[in-house]
């Protein structure tokens, strides 16, 4: 069991230090009062080197989304991190949030900072998330900061849920309309081939491509999966390949509709998290580079680069932005209007609201544009099945 070393109080006046054993805190707590004391503090000993293998599970952005919100309610009650930590490690309903608090907790008792100890878990929490973690913890007003970190990831994760949802249906369509495809060629097709035999003139070339795509498929119908697992693949590697993951955001931003999809959603990561790190106090050459990791599409984020360092070469923001030749003009009048009247902070607050109206608008416009599109697809699709049938049987009709 762990070793806590601990400091009480006997009969309200003598304070007493010593150590127990204890499965934990609540026991060791419990323990002590037993022993006719008070406790006021209660450290577990923890093992360097143990302290070195530990690993925090990677959080899904729900996740911490509520790590957030739990901890930020806590802190606000004017409870300890500490105490807030243990807390959760013990109420959470998630289980990583348990973890991920006990970890937490137990390296702070050993004497790092709530910054630090995050710090030591990138792949977990991500640079933006530490950075303003460790901004608000220095200015004094982590309370604030985590409140503004939990309305961001909020935010994300909204306009992540629009995006998905847009897509949702034509991915749902185009599944659909495989699986009829298939279930067409391998078994429709066949049922009606020997019927078609019988006739004597040559079957139209649209029927007969049918009939041998359901031979085929019929017989080698594990070449299906395989062909699926060969497009997954493909894609996989296509979009963490970076040479062609180049190659593929520069495609995307020429695609109407997608292109402004692609823009709009990525400038309004990038500006909020400019937005929270301002406020946090943190200066405005590292809020760009916080920033810019939000950027997922490459093209952007090179052009972005490019304009931090002309930044901190002296160049005004606005005009280091108005360089990349890619956002917004509103967003840059807005900045350039902040930047003159000494309002920066409030203004890229309105500009989060700009970004965020122009692309509910976008997102309303693509899903009214793909409805017509699947109609067209799902059409051309039952035609040529049709035509596959019904050009033989209007042959042998008209013979």
């Amino acid at each position: 069991m762990p070793i806590y070393s601990y400091t009480a109080l006997k009969q309200g006046k003598e304070v007493v230090k010593g150590e127990i054993t204890a499965s934990n805190v609540k026991d060791a707590r419990d323990v002590i009062r037993k022993m006719g004391l008070v406790p006021t503090q209660i450290n577990e000993f923890v093992d360097v080197k143990a302290k070195k293998s530990q690993t925090i599970a990677q959080l899904s952005l729900k996740e911490k989304i509520d790590f957030i919100s739990t901890l930020q309610i806590l802190l606000t009650s004017g409870i300890p991190a500490v105490e807030s930590l243990m807390f959760m490690e013990q109420e959470a309903a998630r289980k990583k949030i348990r973890e991920t608090s006990k970890i937490l907790k137990t390296q702070i008792m050993a004497g790092s900072t709530f910054a630090d100890t995050m710090a030591r878990y990138p792949q977990v929490f991500g640079y933006i998330f530490i950075g303003l973690v460790k901004a608000g913890e220095e200015s004094g007003e982590l309370e604030k900061t985590l409140d503004r970190i939990k309305n961001l990831l909020e935010k994300q994760d909204n306009t992540k849920g629009k995006v998905v949802s847009t897509l949702m249906y034509p991915a749902f369509v185009i599944v659909l309309a495989c699986l009829v495809t298939l279930i067409m060629l391998m078994f429709v097709f066949p049922a009606f081939k020997d019927m078609f035999a019988q006739q004597e003139k040559a079957l139209p070339w649209i029927t007969s491509m049918m009939i041998m795509a359901g031979d085929y498929l019929k017989t080698y119908w594990y070449t299906i999966p395989i062909f699926i697992a060969a497009i997954v693949a493909f894609c996989y590697t296509m979009i963490n390949w970076q040479p062609a993951r180049n190659i593929l955001d520069k495609v995307v931003l020429k695609i109407p509709l997608f292109n402004n999809l692609i823009l709009y959603s990525n400038f309004s990561n990038f500006l909020s998290v400019m937005s929270v790190s301002y406020e946090a106090g943190i200066p405005v050459v590292d809020c760009l580079h916080l920033a810019v990791i939000t950027l997922t599409n490459s093209v952007m984020k090179n052009k972005m680069s490019g304009a931090i360092v002309k930044v901190q070469q002296g160049m005004q923001v606005s005009q280091a932005l108005k360089s990349t030749g890619i956002v917004p003009k509103m967003l840059l009048f807005m900045v350039a209007t902040g930047e003159q009247s000494g309002r920066l902070g409030d203004m890229l607050d309105k500009g989060v609201n700009y970004l965020d109206k122009i692309l509910d608008s976008i997102i309303d416009t693509l899903t009214k544009a793909i409805e017509p599109i699947m109609l067209v697809v799902i059409g051309s699709i039952v035609l040529c099945m049709a035509l596959a049938l019904y050009l033989p049987l209007f042959q042998s009709y008209m013979n």
